[in-house]
C-alpha cells in the first residue's frame, strides 16, 4: 500500500481531493487532525496545541507503518510537513520529535496542491494572502525529502481527474 500525503496551502482542495481519491480507489483516508484540533478551541493555539497535534498526526502514520491490506493507498490529508512549517512560522522553533519522525521519510508519495482555486475563508484557516508564499515553502520541504511529488491544479472535477492519472502512472510505475 502507497502512503500517499496531500498537501498543499489552505483552501487549495486537499481534504476534497483526500475525500474523491479515496473513494475511487477504495482505499481509506485520514483527515486533517489539525483542524479537528483546532475547531475545538475556544482560545487561540499555541506551541503547546501545535505539539499535540504532531503527536496525533504520527499516532496516525504509525498505524499505517506497517499494515498490509489489499488497497493500493491511503491518503492522509496534510502531514508533517505542514506542522513542520508551521512550527517555524508562527514560533519559530520546531521540537525534536519532529523533526525525529520526519527523517523516517514515511510517505511514498506527495500530492501538492496548487492555489488556483478561490480562497474560501472560515475559522480555522489563515493568510489566504499567503498562498503562494506557502506553496513555495511546502514544495521546498517536500524536495527535501528526496521522494516523488506530483503538483495538483485544476478546479472540481478536473483536480481529481489530473491527481487520478498521476496517481496510476505512479502505481504502474512502482509496482
Amino acid at each position: 500500500m502507497f502512503k500517499i500525503s496531500i498537501v498543499g496551502p489552505e483552501s487549495t482542495g486537499k481534504t476534497y481531493l483526500a475525500s474523491h481519491l479515496a473513494e475511487y480507489f477504495g482505499s481509506p483516508w485520514i483527515p486533517e487532525y489539525a483542524r479537528e484540533y483546532v475547531e475545538k478551541l475556544n482560545r487561540p493555539y499555541t506551541y503547546e496545541d501545535v505539539c499535540n497535534i504532531t503527536l496525533k498526526q504520527i499516532e496516525q502514520e504509525k498505524f499505517y507503518e506497517n499494515q498490509s491490506t489489499d488497497k493500493p493507498f491511503v491518503f492522509f490529508d496534510t502531514d508533517l510537513i505542514i506542522t513542520k512549517v508551521w512550527f517555524s512560522y508562527c514560533f519559530n522553533e520546531i521540537p525534536d520529535f519532529l523533526t525525529e519522525r520526519m527523517q523516517a521519510n514515511y510517505f511514498d508519495l506527495y500530492l501538492l496542491c496548487v492555489p488556483d482555486l478561490p480562497w474560501e475563508p472560515d475559522s480555522v484557516r489563515e493568510h489566504g494572502e499567503d498562498r503562494e508564499f506557502f506553496f513555495n515553502w511546502y514544495k521546498k520541504e517536500i524536495e527535501q525529502t528526496g521522494k516523488p511529488c506530483i503538483t495538483v491544479s485544476g478546479v472540481g472535477r478536473a483536480r481529481i481527474k489530473n491527481a487520478i492519472e498521476a496517481l496510476k502512472l505512479f502505481e504502474g510505475q512502482h509496482r
